[in-house]
């Protein structure tokens, strides 16, 4: 049985080693993309018991259904077209980020339309290029918030934006992007906002830099267990195990072409061993002719390319039967592979493999808070 193996106990110790290191700034667990493919329901659970008060997630559907699941921490949601329908987010008193005028405009709208005032938080592009307001547009979206704050129909709770290359500890671009960021703080402030909340920090940032803290840090990949900078270890723990199993053996003879375009061919006389997992599982098809699997406690090669339902080892002379474990991913400390190996191996980063693993693997939960419970078919032990 394939199955992906979340230890929720490591989980909970990313979560409270981040918020001593980012103390007295709180901690928003980012668990947007089913927690980096970890379980969102699970591990906003036990990030909300370890230290994280906060919730940031990319989409209002994701918001909802944290919601649903009966999760009331605040929420931050911050991904939207203008021409979202605002009004279930604000019923469920979920926050939501604001990058232009026309945004708070249709959030504003949808709220005039519930009788409520919704919380929103300003997003800043002090240089990444992407979400947050110019800075030229940056009056406007201020006036007009402070104007739609007087008549009661959003709340400006925070401020915030986005750091450019915080994983490296001696890039100028933070304390640029910090500078710019305080300038415009203080701007909202003299136009009569009051927001209470000013963040910035990813995970690196909020473990390496602690002048980005302000009132709150948003760790993604760190909750994770991947270390965010550079030739630094601050003890995080990996908290996903990814298991197969062997489906066939074959014995083969030197010279043997293996999978699409025979790619590759076996050096000698030995066996194949074939694996039910793929791309469309999250085992990424560029890794092909450089990743290892754990199979008996001993590495071997996949072989050839990786298709999308299945890939092949080659077992050499190790004796390896049907249903036997392969271990694709896991921590450093039982032997791996890791995650950073996937990465390098698929020429990516941490973050896309664990989002890549698929539906069809079903998630298996170790520890936690969420020792009790059981969501969407995965099993709590």
């Amino acid at each position: 049985m394939s199955e992906a193996i979340v230890d929720l106990d490591a989980i909970a110790h990313n979560a409270e080693l981040i918020a001593h290191r980012s103390g007295p700034a709180a901690v928003m667990a980012v668990v947007k993309a089913d927690a980096f493919g970890h379980g969102m329901i699970e591990v906003a659970r036990t990030v909300l018991a370890h230290g994280a008060s906060w919730l940031g997630v990319a989409t209002a559907q994701e918001a909802l259904r944290l919601r649903a699941a009966g999760i009331t921490a605040p929420v931050l949601s911050w991904l939207h077209g203008v021409g979202t329908d605002f009004r279930s987010p604000i019923r469920a008193d979920v926050d939501l980020s604001v990058s232009s005028v026309a945004h708070v405009n249709a959030i504003a709208a949808c709220a005039a339309d519930l009788g409520r005032t919704a919380s929103v938080h300003l997003k800043l592009d002090t240089g990444l290029s992407r979400g947050g307001a110019p800075e030229r547009q940056w009056p406007a979206l201020v006036r007009a918030a402070r104007n739609l704050e007087r008549h009661g129909l959003v709340r400006v709770r925070g401020v915030w934006s986005h750091l450019i290359s915080a994983d490296d500890p001696d890039s100028a671009h933070t304390s640029a992007q910090l500078a710019r960021f305080d300038h415009a703080v203080a701007f909202a402030r003299e136009a009569g906002l009051d927001p209470e909340l000013r963040h910035v920090a990813n995970s690196a940032a909020a473990l390496n830099s602690p002048r980005s803290a302000y009132e709150l840090v948003r760790p993604g990949i760190g909750l994770y267990g991947v270390e965010p900078v550079a030739g630094r270890r601050f003890g995080l723990r990996a908290a996903l195990t990814l298991r197969g199993h062997i489906l066939l053996v074959k014995d083969v003879p030197a010279g043997t072409g293996v999978s699409y375009g025979h790619d590759y061919a076996t050096p000698r006389d030995g066996r194949l061993a074939l694996v039910p997992l793929g791309y469309a599982d999250g085992v990424p098809r560029l890794a092909g002719g450089r990743a290892q699997v754990r199979i008996g406690g001993r590495r071997r090669p996949i072989a050839g390319r990786i298709a999308m339902d299945q890939f092949v080892v080659d077992l050499g002379a190790l004796a390896a039967q049907p249903g036997d474990d392969v271990v694709l991913l896991a921590p450093e400390q039982h032997g791996g592979p890791t995650v950073d190996e996937w990465a390098q191996w698929a020429r990516t980063l941490p973050h896309e493999i664990f989002t890549g693993i698929g539906d069809r693997v079903p998630r298996r939960y170790l520890g936690g808070a969420a020792a009790h419970t059981s969501t969407e078919g995965n099993t709590v032990v």
